[in-house]
């Protein structure tokens, strides 16, 4: 069974830095698309950053020069790399991935992925 397993939240003070891990169980590098996407509770997981099996990326608005996502495709490992966080970027973060992408406009789409991991908290006050 395909797993996604995330690693690398916690609690930091406004500002500083954090990088998000996903260990895939399969690779998604060769035809599929990886993503993460946030939930607060009571809320709609919204789509954060995505990355296709050639390597092209697409960002949320509100974490545009902020984040940054990555793969090292040899170990399966998805990272988000998260500069300058603010309060308001406390979340649940999950890794989400499919094998064969849709449109790359439907992206930061939920419905876009198949398979999720558990998630981890993100926790940004001071």
């Amino acid at each position: 069974q395909v797993q996604l397993v995330e690693s690398g939240g916690g609690s930091v003070q406004p500002g500083g830095s954090l990088t998000l891990s996903c260990v895939a169980s399969t690779s998604f590098y060769i035809s599929g698309c990886m993503g993460w996407f946030r939930q607060a509770p009571g809320k709609e997981r919204e789509g954060v950053a995505a990355i296709s099996s050639t390597g092209s990326t697409t960002y949320a608005d509100s974490v545009k020069g902020r984040f940054t996502i990555s793969k090292d495709n040899a170990k399966n490992i998805l990272f988000l790399r998260m500069n300058s966080l603010k309060p308001e970027d406390t979340y649940m973060y999950y890794c989400a991935a499919q094998i064969r992408c849709g449109s790359w406009y439907f992206a930061l789409h939920r419905a876009m992925y198949n398979y999720w991991g558990q998630g981890t908290q993100v926790t940004v006050s001071s």
